[in-house]
């Protein structure tokens, strides 16, 4: 899918349509010392291992990506596009 480096959409803090530059979403660092992170390493101490059984072969194609819009006047950012593509080009 080819999105364009700038789109003109609504933007709800300044409420009226304004340019937005595109980027793509990243997940950003899993923190180690989080409460799940500390509760599946307590988990795989010990004899068993691994709770629960590692998926050897996956079901899905294609992952869902999301465009991350972010306002030019106000820097309000906005997530759009989340659908199920195998590439998102923006600005090809």
């Amino acid at each position: 899918m080819n999105v364009p480096k700038t789109i003109t959409t609504y933007c709800p803090r300044c409420k009226k349509h304004t340019e937005h530059s595109v980027s793509l979403y990243k997940a950003g660092k899993q923190r180690s010392l989080s409460w799940g992170a500390r509760r599946q390493e307590r988990r795989q101490h010990g004899y068993g291992g691994q709770k629960y059984p590692e998926l050897k072969r996956t079901a899905k194609t294609t992952k869902k990506m999301t465009a991350k819009l972010e306002c030019k006047t106000c820097s309000h950012t906005v997530s759009r596009y989340r659908t199920r593509l195998r590439k998102m080009e923006i600005g090809g």
